[in-house]
């Protein structure tokens, strides 16, 4: 039964990056040209990327088991990373934020790649306590909030909500006190609270969240174009390449707001088929964490998937007008070289640490 699980989650990711490549080029060619006329199109430097994806899974499914000392120095190399993104002439600063580390052409966006480093570490120290009753130990806390104030300094917001939401989560289900949720409740309301009193734009992202109407030219711009790509678009949208919005009304519609593109074109129910297709792969993700060897492949398959999900749930959210913008890729089908090869290095992940037994940890 696990080795069912398995392709059908693989499968899934498969089926959600074609719908991906699909739509990054029917979101993007007209953008493309007017952009970055002769340059390579979006939808052909996707494809090289999902080769490269491709490889990286290979790589890391024949690739040695993932030891915590493996995973220490990964979680370090991830941290290095992050501090050369501060770091002026390194560092790339774009759509208001520094978080790309440019090398020629190729740009690597690093706060991807550490959700994925802090994450499987913390599992990993997680696992060697057998109680947190009386124990609540402060390394666990310095494991999430280095990367993410690291993060925070470029900054980026999303990857920061999703980081430190995945790892509390996964603080609780190894059964850290309640009493300290409590805590880290209003730790966490307070903290909100000086982040959008600090930086006057999440403010405006709030108020134009609220009302994008009262500011549909400026803050609450991308927010309107959405609801007007999905609004009119009915049962069955317009029909494949027939989308308005993408015509320089949205902004870059092959990235954070592609399933805008997706619901204009295909409709509700090409929006239900993809939610389907993603709440498969997560079902045979949770699944597969259930029946992990171990207490550490558990935690680590766990925080993985609760990761896409929240990056999933946040990204649409976003798109459909329940969520202020936060800047976060739709997995699998944003466009995006990090973004794809991160999110592929993640399915690679859950199938190694599944087929890992727990001598070779």
């Amino acid at each position: 039964m696990t080795h069912h699980y398995q392709k059908l989650f693989v499968l899934c990711a498969l089926l959600l990056t074609s719908i991906g490549i699909v739509f990054v080029y029917s979101a993007s060619t007209y953008w493309s040209s007017v952009h970055y006329a002769g340059q390579t199109p979006f939808y052909i430097k996707q494809i090289i990327y999902f080769a490269i994806a491709c490889i990286v899974f290979v790589m890391i499914i024949k690739g040695p088991a993932l030891t915590e000392k493996k995973l220490l120095m990964l979680y370090v190399f991830s941290l290095v990373l992050l501090i050369l993104v501060l770091i002026p002439g390194i560092g790339i600063w774009r759509n208001g934020s520094r978080s790309w580390i440019g090398i020629g052409s190729l740009t690597i966006q690093p706060a991807e790649l550490v959700k994925i480093t802090t994450l499987l570490y913390l599992s990993a120290r997680l696992a060697k306590v057998k109680s947190f009753e009386r124990v609540v130990k402060l390394e666990h806390f310095v494991i999430i909030f280095l990367p993410a104030l690291l993060i925070m300094l470029q900054p980026d917001f999303g990857s920061v909500f999703i980081l430190v939401v995945t790892a509390f989560m996964l603080l609780f289900i190894a059964k850290y006190p309640i009493k300290l949720y409590i805590f880290l409740m209003l730790a966490g309301i307070a903290g909100l609270t000086a982040l959008i009193i600090s930086a006057p734009y999440r403010l405006k992202r709030i108020q134009s969240f609220l009302d994008p109407w009262s500011d549909s030219l400026g803050s609450g711009f991308q927010a309107v174009q959405s609801l007007m790509a999905i609004g009119p678009a009915g049962l069955f949208g317009h029909g494949f390449l027939q989308s308005r919005q993408k015509y320089l009304y949205l902004p870059e519609p092959q990235n954070d707001f592609i399933f805008s593109i997706i619901l204009e074109e295909m409709g509700f129910v090409g929006g239900i088929v993809i939610l389907v297709m993603f709440a498969t792969l997560f079902y045979c993700g949770y699944a597969l964490a259930i029946r992990a060897y171990s207490l550490k492949q558990f935690y680590m398959i766990g925080a993985l998937i609760t990761m896409l999900v929240l990056q999933t749930c946040l990204n649409i959210g976003v798109v459909i007008g329940l969520l202020p913008v936060t800047g976060v890729t739709l997995p699998f089908i944003s466009y995006g070289g990090t973004s794809l090869i991160v999110i592929w290095i993640t399915v690679a992940l859950v199938i190694k640490i599944m087929n890992t037994k727990r001598k070779e940890e």
